[in-house]
């Protein structure tokens, strides 16, 4: 078998820089959200021109993209020891309450990509597809173990469960006392089998 190679040269310090320019753009956004981050001060924090900056993304758009698909693998990392999607979300919300910036970058930008034209929409589409598709299969494979059985389609809680993900970050923007983790997990003890949430309750 022959072992991949590493991309070298000139190729792989343009994909390091691009990943530093990421990881800055990721800081930048946490702190100060969509309307209050500049491309001046990313390209600032690693030492570039913001013309030098856009070399590596077509635009402004493309690296907002960037950075919310970022932020998405930073979260899908450190939830990876997770075995059940609805605990994953809920550690999810909870880390989002430390970056109120991304949060309100994501909010902004879903809610603008609901026009087909708009940069972020094929993003936004196929994210979502992804996501019901995963969390689907993480319920299903948690009832087959269980053995136990729902009224509710696991399809149908998968997106039931992306759906208050997503209200809950909007209403915290705007109350942060909002408890997103918590009504998360209170989704989450709603959706077990009545025999599996005695148990839980007796925990």
């Amino acid at each position: 078998m022959t072992t991949p190679r590493k991309p070298r040269g000139p190729y792989r310090k343009g994909l390091e820089r691009r990943q530093q320019i990421l990881r800055a753009a990721l800081e930048v956004y946490s702190e100060h959200g969509e309307r209050g981050s500049s491309l001046k001060e990313i390209a600032d924090r690693v030492g570039m021109s913001q013309a030098g900056v856009l070399h590596y993304f077509d635009s402004r758009e493309e690296l907002l993209v960037a950075v919310l698909a970022e932020r998405d693998a930073v979260d899908v990392e450190a939830t990876s020891a997770v075995t059940t999607p609805g605990e994953a979300v809920a550690l999810t919300a909870a880390h989002n309450t430390r970056q109120r910036g991304l949060v309100d970058l994501f909010v902004t930008l879903s809610a603008a990509a609901s026009d087909p034209e708009h940069p972020a929409h094929a993003f936004f589409t196929r994210r979502y597809t992804d996501l019901t598709r995963q969390i689907e299969h993480g319920l299903r494979t948690a009832q087959e173990q269980d053995g136990a059985r729902t009224d509710v389609s696991a399809r149908h809680m998968a997106r039931m469960l992306i759906a208050l993900s997503d209200g809950l970050q909007l209403q915290w923007l705007l109350e942060p006392d909002v408890d997103m983790e918590g009504t998360i997990r209170a989704f989450n003890q709603m959706c077990l089998p009545s025999s599996s949430a005695s148990d839980e309750t007796a925990r």
